[in-house]
């Protein structure tokens, strides 16, 4: 029978990396990995939508920004409900409604119905990857958690990458709606984690329910040695409770210069990532790369993109999640440069690889910032207002570059644009941000911001 008091951390810590946190590691990245293909999609069958409705570039642009709409909607929504019924609920709940909202977009006849459609999808694929990374965050030990946090969206761009290769041989033979029709495959999976995947620990904590909780550290405990220990109730350290919620717990004193530092980061961040990501295969295409050239481009973009999201959290582990943002930064803002003035193909290929893995490095980055900048009780909110606020830069991000495009500016002023804002989160990063790297959960509940 265990008599002293411990926190969740510290139970996690002493159990290290088992096949328990991988579990929920697999569990959640595949849910962002379907949220990934039913976002990106869009990128690789908006060429054909462009052409069949006879849309202008801005209005091409905004096809994969109506998304992002949602995204933004959905994030504000998925942070108050989770804190609230739980992160299980909440992401099992979300992952049904946007794939069951992306399969109508196959009998879209309009540019209009479309909009309105992903706007509506965008609600549910905004809200997953709040909940994702914040459930990874309560489920990693200290040491690893900034691996853990970041690593997860590298699902996200494998969604992207799978899009792209689905894309490739769907669309000349079938047409760009079928596309939309296979978005309908994980409200399947919406199933599995219902009876797969655990409430968080310390939500359940949070809320009062030691019991729980303490079921769920003894199937961890399984997981890494073989056997649970007798907890006693009264086992785990309550954490302290926050009068404050929402906005009003985010923008307290203690909280708002994180909260203003992660929100800037993202917003930029966003815009250069929604934007390349959502413009780059319609771009290549219309330098004359041809769809099967083009598409394989951008694939190969967000391959290295996967590899960025997966080493930025291992990095960020050893020298600090401050000089791990700022270095991301900093190397993507040369390396969208370098592709704006990239003159032939072989040049096109490799800075592409560069921008894919350094943009998602550095956005990927900033994941472990906005975990470890709340406490557990509205937690999952900071992170989802954080996300939704640069969901706002996703959406300007692919609307403002076709804009530029309408005005003439063309292929190399559109990657200065994207440019700039990777210096403006670099800057922000350098002078604001303040490292929590390899501080418990319970520990940054009661860091001042």
């Amino acid at each position: 029978m265990m008599n002293k008091k411990s926190t969740i951390s510290e139970i996690i810590d002493s159990l290290g990396v088992s096949k328990y946190t991988f579990s929920i590691y697999i569990l959640v990245g595949l849910a962002l990995l379907f949220d990934g293909y039913d976002y990106m999609i869009v990128a690789y069958t908006m060429p054909q939508m462009a052409k069949e409705w006879a849309l202008t570039k801005v209005q091409t642009g905004s096809l994969a920004s109506w998304s992002i709409l949602g995204l933004m909607i959905g994030g504000v929504l998925s942070g108050v409900i989770s804190d609230r019924i739980g992160r299980k609920k909440t992401l099992a709940i979300f992952v049904a409604f946007y794939s069951l909202l992306t399969m109508p977009i196959y009998f879209a006849q309009s540019f209009e119905v479309f909009a309105i459609l992903r706007v509506i999808a965008g609600v549910g694929l905004g809200a997953c990857i709040p909940i994702a990374v914040t459930m990874m965050s309560e489920s990693a030990p200290t040491k690893n958690r900034g691996y853990f946090v970041s690593s997860t969206l590298a699902f996200y761009i494998l969604g992207w990458i799978i899009a792209g290769i689905v894309a490739i041989y769907i669309v000349p033979v079938y047409g760009w709606r079928v596309c939309f029709l296979t978005g309908g495959i994980p409200a399947l999976y919406a199933l599995l984690l219902v009876f797969k995947l655990n409430e968080s620990p310390h939500w359940l904590l949070g809320k009062g329910r030691e019991k729980e909780a303490l079921e769920i550290i003894k199937q961890m405990e399984i997981s890494a040695k073989g056997v649970a220990s007798e907890w006693a109730p009264g086992s785990l350290v309550i954490p302290p409770s926050f009068k404050k919620v929402g906005l009003s717990a985010i923008f307290s004193p203690e909280y708002r210069k994180a909260t203003l530092t992660v929100w800037v980061m993202y917003f930029m961040g966003s815009l250069m990532v929604y934007g390349i990501t959502g413009w780059l295969p319609t771009l290549l295409v219309g330098k004359g790369y041809g769809l099967v050239r083009g598409y394989s481009f951008a694939i190969l973009q967000n391959v290295f993109g996967m590899i960025g999201g997966l080493c930025t959290g291992y990095v960020a582990d050893i020298i600090g999640r401050r000089k791990n943002v700022i270095i991301g930064f900093g190397f993507t803002a040369v390396a969208i440069l370098l592709l704006g003035y990239a003159g032939n193909q072989m040049q096109v290929v490799i800075c592409g690889m560069l921008v894919g893995l350094t943009m998602n490095w550095a956005l990927s980055g900033t994941q472990p910032l906005m975990v470890e900048a709340y406490p557990t009780e509205f937690r999952n909110t900071g992170v989802s207002y954080a996300q939704a606020f640069g969901r706002v830069g996703g959406f300007f991000g692919p609307i403002g570059a076709g804009y530029l495009q309408q005005m003439g500016i063309g292929f190399t002023g559109t990657f200065v644009y994207f440019a700039i804002a990777a210096v403006i989160a670099c800057l922000v990063a350098y002078f604001f941000v303040v490292d929590m790297k390899g501080k418990s959960i319970e520990t940054i509940a009661n860091i001042k911001g």
